[in-house]
């Protein structure tokens, strides 16, 4: 009797073995259903085949996988194993009892499976032994009077070995019981920790590609080593920057490094820092300079969240040379700024003195002979002269705020053709003219256009130096307008192009070289722009381009 009951106990918990083999093979609870199905199933059928009979009442362990099986396997599995059941269990049916007991089994316990199904499932695993232990226990007890009564209407007499064969049979069922909910809930414990040791792996091991990703294309030097002082991360801006040891020149080889042995030397900077920061102290140099580079180094310690204690350390070095020069630009576009300013009115106060002392030449040129009126004309062309000066140095160097009209380019061009056609009849030059259709409005300040336009436009006469073509036209794109001025001049050398734009430069012997920095300055005042295309010998085409602006404008 004992052995058969062992027998039973194995093999009610055959499903909990294959389970825990297939679960380790699957890692996941994909198709738990189906394997629940099938192996209760046969561990079922298996303990109704093998039940050992007490004075012709079989008992087995069949209810032990057959509640297992539909409590994890759900409502499916519970379908599947009520038929498998029940087309089993009916043809075992030898008596009138039997028969009765199986028919209060299948209308009373199926459907309590049946709504233990859900909250079983929701339970935590601990509330699942007890919710397990509670159904198995019930149905310990329907055994327990189904045999009773089974022995009373056999009129059997109850005797030691049976009582010890029943206490036998309901303790090794409830331990059965726990054992098979303890065994899964272990493996689903094991998934799920096994599931968040992934995670974690995953969420480091992309936090470390950040982490290095970030080192790779920042545009600091970075370095990082452990509290071995070995380095664990290092970027490709450090082997440019820093001072390395000629073997160590690829940043993978410097993985594992001792920092120390990195650098030139052990009293490289460097060095100092790392070791300071893995002590504890934050240590920032000052920027000195490194093969025409100026850099600003920063070395701290980096330390764990647990216990704070120190668990590495880091060294950033940063290029500040750009930074540097721009501050010195800066520096001195402001003192250049002041020295304008400063010029600018200096130069204002100039006027009314040179406009008394013309009056007073021409006041005495009305009073001299003849024979000096050409030292006069000279005198007074020189001062006119150097009132165009101040004129156009104010203009340049006030940059005052315009007051803008909606105008038209066009309206603007045809109003400066008549005198642009004089001047260059004066020179033997003509001038063509090529407007394009259907011209928006801008924006515009029409005396600094016009100023502009003449300017631009006698510098190409001037260009041409004698006969040629001086050609005027615009263009209109889908967000600019492009008016060009093209003379058939001598060209512009290309190592002065660059320099045309800068103030007091010119290639002219009377020039003063405010003209084009002047129009540069209006151009960009209107939102515009000025490029230049040049070939010596050839001519020279200044460009102005003028961007519309988003909406239609209308007078």
């Amino acid at each position: 009797m004992l052995k058969e009951l062992l027998l039973q106990f194995v093999v009610s918990l055959l499903p909990i073995f294959a389970f825990q083999l297939w679960h380790d093979k699957e890692q996941g609870w994909k198709g738990t259903t189906v394997f629940m199905c099938i192996f209760c199933s046969v561990s079922m059928a298996l303990c109704m085949m093998t039940a050992p009979n007490i004075f012709g009442y079989e008992v087995d362990f069949r209810l032990i996988p057959y509640m297992i099986g539909s409590l994890y396997g759900g409502f499916p599995a519970l379908a599947v194993l009520t038929l498998v059941y029940v087309t089993m269990r009916i043809p075992m049916l030898d008596s009138t009892w039997e028969t009765v007991s199986f028919i209060i089994f299948v209308a009373g316990f199926v459907p309590l499976i049946f709504l233990s199904i859900g909250p079983f499932r929701r339970a935590s695993a601990l509330r699942k032994e007890r919710y397990g232990l509670q159904l198995m226990s019930l149905l310990m007890l329907y055994f327990i009077v189904t045999i009773t009564g089974f022995i009373s209407v056999s009129e059997e007499k109850w005797s030691f070995f049976m009582v010890v064969a029943l206490i036998l049979a309901v303790s090794a069922t409830l331990t059965s019981t726990w054992l098979s909910i303890y065994m899964i809930e272990s493996v689903k414990e094991k998934q799920q920790l096994h599931e968040e040791v992934t995670r974690l792996s995953t969420n480091y091991r992309n936090e470390v590609e950040k982490l290095q990703q970030l080192i790779d294309e920042t545009a600091f030097a970075v370095i990082i080593v452990n509290n071995e002082g070995r380095i664990t991360h290092f970027n490709k801006m450090a082997t440019e920057l820093l001072s390395l040891h000629p073997a160590y020149k690829d940043a993978w080889q410097l993985i594992g490094v001792p920092f120390p042995i990195v650098f030139q030397g052990p009293e490289d900077a460097c060095v100092n820092m790392l070791r300071q920061a893995l002590m504890g102290t934050r240590a920032t140099s000052l920027p000195f300079v490194i093969r025409d580079k100026i850099l600003l180094k920063t070395s701290f310690s980096l330390r764990s969240s647990h216990n704070n204690e120190i668990a590495g350390a880091a060294l950033i070095a940063h290029d500040v040379t750009e930074i540097s020069q721009l501050r010195d630009e800066v520096g001195r576009m402001e003192r250049l700024s002041l020295v304008g300013q400063m010029a600018a009115s200096i130069t204002h106060e100039i006027r009314n003195p040179m406009a008394v002392i013309r009056g007073f030449v021409q006041l005495i040129q009305e009073r001299s002979p003849k024979n000096q009126q050409e030292y006069f004309r000279i005198v007074m062309e020189e001062l006119d002269r150097a009132n165009m000066i101040i004129s156009d140095f104010l203009s340049l160097a006030q940059n005052r705020a315009l007051k803008m009209e909606v105008s038209s380019l066009h309206d603007i061009i045809n109003e400066l053709i008549p005198l642009l056609n004089a001047d260059s009849n004066l020179r033997g030059q003509s001038i063509e003219v090529s407007l394009c259709r259907d011209m928006p409005l801008l924006m515009l300040n029409d005396r600094e256009i016009k100023q502009m336009l003449l300017n631009l436009a006698r510098n190409g006469m001037e260009a041409m130096d004698g006969k040629g073509v001086l050609r005027i036209s615009t263009s209109l794109m889908s967000d600019k307008i492009e008016l060009r001025i093209a003379d058939e001049g001598v060209g512009i050398n290309p190592d002065k192009m660059k320099h045309l734009f800068e103030p007091f430069f010119t290639t002219k012997s009377h020039g003063t070289g405010l003209g084009l920095p002047l129009c540069l300055s209006i151009a960009e005042r209107h939102n515009g722009r000025i490029d230049v295309e040049s070939t010596e010998g050839e001519g020279t085409t200044f460009i102005v381009t003028f961007f519309l602006p988003k909406a239609p404008l209308c007078k």
